[in-house]
């Protein structure tokens, strides 16, 4: 019930937020199997940035299911609910002024979009993290393709469970050709102007 619950206006706004920063903040969403290098390459470019001297935070699915969404498993209901929190929180962080990098299978269109009208289309940046199942199990070093081959995990991704690949990704980086510094280039000239202040 939320006829109770009112929106309450911050007193330093968002645009005041990114003007102290000196850049844009966005949510960039890392989509992709398991093992093809979302989390690595978000903790990459995140390198970068902050060098750079951005605001960032990466939010990545293993972290987030340890402390917010430790209380759901990964039924189809409980999957939605986890990546319709990690939008709500990509949320207001961007509304802070931070530039947030979050790497999450979300295997699902419907999820996807439904971040996407979380944080508003225009916030949003999308990588798909592409790279061939097969090389992704040769990755394997959490030991799940594993596991889910052996019947010991179901639904799994990829082995079990579908992946919607996205067809409308603002950036396409097929791991399994490029390196990770190359990815890093690529990122970073596909952001220079989306992160560049108005005027600036």
């Amino acid at each position: 019930m939320t006829e109770n619950v009112f929106y309450q206006a911050p007193s330093v706004t968002r645009t005041a937020r990114e003007r102290l920063n000196g850049h844009r903040a966005i949510v960039i969403w890392f989509t992709g199997l398991s093992g093809a290098g979302k989390t690595t390459l978000a903790n990459a470019l995140e390198a970068e940035l902050h060098r750079q001297g951005r605001r960032t935070l990466v939010l990545d699915g293993d972290n987030v299911r340890q402390g917010l969404c430790s209380d759901l498993g990964f039924s189809a209901k409980d999957r939605h609910e986890n990546l319709r929190r990690v939008g709500e929180m990509a949320r207001m962080t961007m509304e802070a002024g931070v530039i947030t990098l979050a790497a999450f299978i979300s295997p699902f269109e419907e999820d996807r979009a439904r971040v996407r009208d979380i944080v508003g289309p225009e916030n949003l940046f999308e990588i798909y993290v592409r790279c061939p199942l097969a090389v992704c199990e040769t990755r394997d070093v959490k030991g799940l393709y594993r596991k889910a081959r052996q019947g010991e995990i179901s639904h799994f991704t990829g082995v079990s469970a579908p992946y919607e690949e996205p067809t409308s990704a603002h950036l396409v980086l097929d791991t399994s050709v490029l390196s990770a510094s190359e990815c890093v280039g690529r990122m970073l000239e596909s952001l220079q102007s989306r992160l560049a202040l108005p005027g600036g």
